[in-house]
């Protein structure tokens, strides 16, 4: 999905170079998630800057995790200087669409990386125009976006979780699960308290139950009085994901949906309610819109997912999020800084806890900390 305000530019506005700084951060102890797959606790990402020859530059952020995503930092860095970059350099850097076309020719999968060169990509045709990414992608459709957090661990490691949520200012969670019944369900009892009632709560499985253990704990969530289920079954399993539908709780896939394929055949199987959708699954910015207005067109919520992204990621997630025509009722996952020990950018994220705010200025609207920007090679 290109933009009709990508205009043509001379031979000064392509790609000249793509570098690369690797950045490991350990997450707030207390806010580690402990999840159905693994324990992420540290990130180890990269930040990409792609530099145009007319000097103009954008910045991209690769938030990949190898035991949820398949990706990491040493495989991004490889394939950034070795297969994408010499893809689309010398490439003219708009219609973003054909870079991101060109990047899918020369490898498949590792959409994770390639949408941190997407999003370095948007963020230097922005600034070259004097236009903000939101815009690009055809929004602003709204400038603040309603965010929830996730809350993970049992008992005394819950309850800390919970309060340092609450110290950072949030108001809406979601609690892992996918463990394994009766302690998830007991996670949630706890959380249900902690949360008091009437907070909205959620509960994402990211796919750790089976159909049986799905079937026995949706009617308990809804008693707890839940606000939604995230992606309770399997990646693949859409129509164990169709028949949990309807239970009054409602239904949000995951990690069934990278891309509008994906996004299709859960239509077709009218396996969910909502999606979660995210800059790096979508492999880039235009994808998660497009995405987003195939969702809407058929009364589907929208709801912008996290891997735990540090402040480039944020970014991009809060433009995305600003182009969605349609997002639903269930708060979005983006959290930027208040996962971390320390921030990554400049000038932190207007980020409190409730909503995330749309950054002021040209591009994504933010800049890396200087010593990473030092790094980039």
């Amino acid at each position: 999905m290109s933009s009709a305000l990508e205009p043509a530019a001379g031979t000064r506005d392509v790609v000249e170079a793509l570098e690369t700084a690797t950045v490991r951060m350990p997450l707030d102890e207390r806010l580690a998630v402990h999840g159905a797959r693994h324990v992420h606790a540290v990130s180890e990402f990269v930040v990409v800057r792609l530099r145009l020859r007319s000097g103009a530059y954008g910045y991209g952020e690769v938030s990949a995790t190898r035991n949820w995503s398949g990706e990491d930092a040493a495989g991004a860095v490889h394939f950034i200087q070795n297969v994408l970059g010499p893809a689309i350099v010398k490439e003219r850097v708009h219609p973003v669409a054909r870079l991101t076309a060109r990047m899918d020719r020369a490898l498949s999968g590792n959409s994770f990386t390639k949408a941190a060169i997407n999003t370095a990509a948007w963020d230097a045709l922005g600034r070259s125009l004097g236009l903000p990414v939101a815009a690009l992608l055809g929004g602003p459709h709204r400038t603040e976006i309603p965010i929830k957090i996730s809350l993970s661990g049992d008992d005394e490691r819950l309850e800390a979780c919970h309060a340092r949520a609450r110290e950072k200012g949030f108001a809406a969670f979601k609690v892992k699960v996918g463990k394994g019944l009766p302690a998830d369900l007991d996670r949630v009892r706890l959380a249900r308290e902690l949360a008091g009632p009437g907070t909205f709560l959620g509960a994402d499985a990211n796919g750790g139950w089976s159909r049986v253990q799905a079937s026995r704990a949706l009617p308990v969530l809804r008693d707890l009085g839940l606000d939604m289920i995230e992606q309770p079954v399997a990646a693949a399993d859409l129509r164990g994901l169709a028949g949990l539908r309807g239970t009054g709780l409602p239904v949000l896939a995951d990690e069934s949906v990278y891309g509008p394929g994906d996004l299709v055949r859960v239509l077709r199987e009218e396996a969910a309610d909502g999606v979660s959708l995210y800059v790096g699954k979508s492999g880039g910015l235009e994808n998660l819109v497009a995405s987003a207005v195939l969702a809407a067109h058929f009364g589907l919520d929208v709801v912008v997912g996290s891997n735990a992204e540090m402040g480039i990621g944020s970014a991009a997630m809060i433009h995305a999020a600003a182009a969605c025509p349609r997002l639903g009722d269930t708060p979005s996952d983006i959290i930027g800084h208040h996962f971390y020990t320390e921030d990554t950018l400049a000038t932190p994220l207007d980020i409190d806890g409730r909503r995330a705010a749309l950054p002021p200025g040209t591009g994504l609207g933010v800049e890396p900390r200087e010593d990473i920007m030092r790094r980039l090679r």
